[in-house]
């Protein structure tokens, strides 16, 4: 049976490079700052990104916690959107673990957050309020049909934050697609933040890990964040010799998998009882909602896993298709036609 997972970017398994590249890997102990892949690995992606320095984590959720425990006190206070990643799907760590408050704006189609919005969000200086620190924007955005987040848009948002005395942390899991999308450098979409954080096993393919970006002053305070929350990994060479990989060889090959998407959100526009906007689609993630009152998310799942097609529900009537490097033209060609096969019968 042909198999095609759409599930996420996630899913994906480490290449043959990347293989290679952890059974050679020299390791030490990283607690003690002795790991040299991982050494390697830190540097690299700090200079990609324009940072003074970087840390190496073990995912996305621990990176945006971090983060937001050494910019933030108890009681403080985040501005982000209210489809974020952060807000919606992390459990609500920041007000668990940190006592921070998230205070949420609406996020708009593409993904930004409306200017209006933030600044009418930030708190003026008042006993009873509490004090506005951070604001998060992610680039690109998960829910918002992984729209990136533009250099322009950034400026202005940075603009905000020097005004009102703030910091910016970037959720940039797949900010390397928002680069190969916009054909900017990883650097510029990064030049706004104070911190910044980079999923290495989504689209880049590598097994675990993820990576946050600074000032050499805030990823000291950054590593103790991560030890409190049991990240120290010690000999976590082993995981960081294939983000070397992807770092290296992953990033560019990321517009074949944007151009997967826009294929397959261009054919499913065309199959009845499939409503999807093409023109939404500038990265690797595709929604589309189901339009016919006999099938339901669930339905549909099912059958195309039947035909060796995996894909999520996300909602009553939507569902969501994510391509990754396992996933050929070829088989967004399958897909499509297990689609039509399906909706037709």
């Amino acid at each position: 049976m042909h198999n095609v997972d759409l599930r996420s970017d996630t899913v994906t398994k480490p290449t043959k490079t990347m293989r290679q590249a952890i059974f050679a890997a020299q390791v030490g102990d990283d607690v003690f700052g002795e790991d040299p892949t991982v050494n390697q690995l830190e540097e690299m992606a700090a200079d990609r990104l324009g940072k003074e320095a970087a840390l190496f984590v073990s995912s996305g959720t621990m990176a945006n916690i971090v983060c937001q425990l050494t910019h933030c006190n108890r009681g403080d206070e985040v501005i982000l959107g209210d489809q974020s990643h952060i807000f919606f799907y992390e459990q609500g760590g920041s007000a668990a673990l940190g006592g921070i408050h998230p205070r949420t704006v609406p996020n708009q189609i593409d993904g930004k957050l409306s200017l209006d919005d933030i600044e009418a969000a930030v708190r003026p200086d008042n006993i009873h309020f509490p004090r506005t620190r951070l604001i998060i924007l992610e680039n690109t955005h998960n829910r918002c049909h992984g729209s990136p987040l533009d250099p322009d848009y950034m400026h202005a948002v940075g603009e905000i934050v020097r005004c009102y005395d703030l910091k910016l942390h970037v959720d940039g899991a797949r900010l390397f697609n928002a680069a190969v999308a916009l054909d900017v450098e990883a650097k510029r979409l990064a030049a706004e933040a104070d911190s910044v954080s980079i999923c290495l096993s989504k689209g880049l393919g590598a097994p675990a890990g993820s990576i946050i970006c600074g000032t050499r002053e805030f990823i000291v305070q950054a590593r103790r964040a991560r030890k409190m929350l049991g990240g120290g990994m010690r000999q976590a060479g082993i995981l960081a010799a294939a983000g070397v990989v992807a770092l290296t060889e992953m990033t560019e090959r990321l517009a074949d998998d944007h151009a997967n998407a826009t294929k397959l959100a261009e054919g499913l526009a065309n199959i009845q009882g499939i409503s999807v906007d093409p023109k939404l689609v500038r990265t690797n993630i595709v929604y589309f909602e189901i339009t016919r009152s006999d099938m339901t998310p669930q339905l549909l799942e099912q059958r195309l896993k039947n035909e060796g097609v995996l894909l999520s529900p996300t909602g009553p009537s939507q569902m969501r298709v994510v391509t990754n490097y396992h996933v050929t033209s070829d088989d967004i060609e399958y897909v499509l036609n297990s689609f039509s096969r399906i909706l037709k019968s």
